[in-house]
């Protein structure tokens, strides 16, 4: 079939369009070859044969994988992660080997991707600061040591930085004055010490900033309130100090708040109220003091986590507010007063750990409406007496814990109808025997009835539980034999029956429980007890 003139047009077009395509993509520049393959001579270890295609004699624009360049021939990106995916697999694998210096002659490169290598050890190269035109900069998940380069400072067009999970140790370097358009950094668990540098506040586009699992000292700084962008802080497990800046409350679009496990003092400041964002506030493990503040009601919350801290005062009925929660973690406190009945509000609610605190009776009934999975609200003086009997209608409830909570006599048989996997009563003054109906809790994994008077034998129907997988009946009245069903079963780990008043032989087969497990029972024999005597 002869062309018309009109395909002849058309296909001397397509032929054009592919040569100047050709023609625009120049061979790669000899200074980045050349740096490229010095990097590849300092791996040691590659396995899947990341780097194979990177050879003298190939073009590394086009046939180099993980290699592009620029309408000049200049590497303008480099990626080879060790955890990467393709349409329909993903690959998690490693190189060992350093870091070439060489890298730094890369003077065009805007996107380095060498993260989850594993095996990366040595320091950062300091010729890595010469890369002016970076915006992307990935070494996280490797073994370099040594300290955050001070060239760093020259990387003025950085988005962003992760040089996470590695060894580094030292100060950080004061490199964020002219970094501008930084819009997320993680330096997170490495063993960076000294303190936050100042010119972090300079980073007016952070979105995202983790320093989290390092040895940072010293305070957050004031003028963190500066960083208006930011969605994301976590300043988590390090050794700052100091109180919690009152600028805080500036950052209106912050997300995610994680201040846990330093060593901060002071008040929470009522200008947490201007975090009109805030989704997730973990403040644990801390030294915080005062009450908690009634502007709290003002947050979005979705999780509020403030347990190991030395907080007082009354709980705010504001807490109510927060319809988006779904847990609240208040354990180990100071807190005193009644538990705020608004808390019925919180439709969402999931779990609530109020224990060990100085809270008072009783529990508002009201909370029986929400779809708690977790109760907590051991070691607190609210003097029950008894279980309160609407904890029945909650059919979502998983975990109840009310040990040392001032609860007498004998356990509610309706317990038996409820799913529980967990049940801690213990430490109260609970009395009689240990009711069969237990063995029909057939959800429960952990029973924990130590510390009451109970003065029955150890029911044999508790080998029913199959999924039972700790069982503490220290410290009661318990006699007679030891059932060997019970102590026997399949998932059992831990099991606990000293300082009661059984005798007999231990019948364990097959398992390893702790002597003292079982000390303080004068008539108990049998490993790992000493032998029992024969006539």
């Amino acid at each position: 079939m002869a062309f018309t003139s009109n395909m002849k047009f058309s296909s001397l077009l397509v032929l054009i369009c592919f040569a100047t395509i050709f023609l625009s993509i120049e061979a790669c520049h000899e200074t980045d070859k050349a740096a490229l393959l010095d990097f590849k001579s300092k791996i040691n270890q590659d396995p899947t044969k990341l780097l194979q295609t990177w050879n003298q004699s190939t073009d590394c624009c086009t046939q180099w994988e993980g290699v592009a360049c620029d309408s000049n021939g200049r590497v303008v990106n480099l990626t080879r992660p060790g955890l990467f995916s393709t349409d329909d697999s993903i690959f998690d694998t490693f190189m060992n080997g350093k870091i070439s210096p060489s890298l730094g002659n890369l003077e065009f490169l805007e996107f380095l991707d060498l993260s989850n290598l594993k095996q990366l050890t040595g320091s950062i190269p300091s010729e890595l600061g010469k890369l002016s035109h970076l915006t992307a900069l990935f070494l996280d998940t490797n073994q370099l040591s040594g300290p955050i380069p001070a060239s760093f400072q020259n990387l003025t067009k950085l988005i962003r930085m992760y040089v996470s999970d590695n060894l580094l140790s030292g100060s950080v370097p004061s490199i964020f004055q002219h970094m501008s358009s930084l819009s997320e950094l993680g330096l997170f668990n490495n063993q960076l010490s000294g303190g936050i540098p100042s010119s972090v506040s300079q980073l007016v586009s952070l979105t995202k900033l983790d320093i989290h699992g390092n040895r940072f000292s010293g305070g957050i700084p004031r003028a963190i309130g500066s960083l208006k962008k930011l969605i994301s802080l976590d300043l988590s497990e390090n050794q700052l100090t100091g109180s919690i800046p009152q600028s805080i409350g500036e950052l209106s679009k912050l997300n995610l708040l994680y201040l846990y496990q330093n060593r901060l003092s002071g008040s929470i400041p009522s200008s947490i109220s201007g975090l009109t964002s805030l989704q997730f506030m973990r403040l644990s493990d801390n030294k915080l003091t005062g009450s908690l503040p009634s502007s709290i009601g003002k947050i979005p919350l979705r999780r509020l986590i403030l347990e190991n801290n030395l907080l007082t005062g009354e709980l705010p009925a504001s807490l109510g507010n927060l319809t988006d929660l779904d847990s609240i973690y208040l354990k180990n406190n100071r807190f005193t007063g009644k538990i705020p009945s608004s808390l019925s509000n919180l439709v969402n609610l999931l779990d609530l750990d109020m224990s060990r605190n100085g809270l008072s009776g009783p529990i508002p009934s009201q909370l029986a409406t929400l779809n708690l999975q977790i109760l907590d609200l051991s070691f607190n003086p609210l003097n029950l007496v008894n279980i309160p009997t609407w904890i029945a209608n909650v059919n979502t409830l998983q975990r109840l814990y009310l040990a040392r909570t001032g609860i007498t006599g004998e356990l509610p048989r309706w317990l038996s109808g409820m799913s529980l996997t967990y049940l801690d009563v213990s430490s109260n003054m609970l009395a009689g025997d240990l009711p069969t109906w237990v063995g029909n809790m057939t959800s429960l994994y952990s029973l924990n009835v130590s510390t009451n008077g109970f003065r029955s034998t150890i029911p044999a129907v508790l080998e029913n539980l199959s999924g039972l997988g700790e069982l503490d009946l220290h410290m009661n009245n318990f006699t007679g034999s030891i059932p060997s069903g019970v102590i026997n079963l399949a998932n059992l780990e831990i099991f606990d029956v000293s300082k009661n008043m059984l005798t007999g032989e231990i019948p364990v087969h097959g398992k390893a429980f702790p002597a003292s497990s079982f000390e303080g029972n004068s008539g108990l024999c049998g490993s790992p007890l000493p032998p029992c005597k024969t006539a």
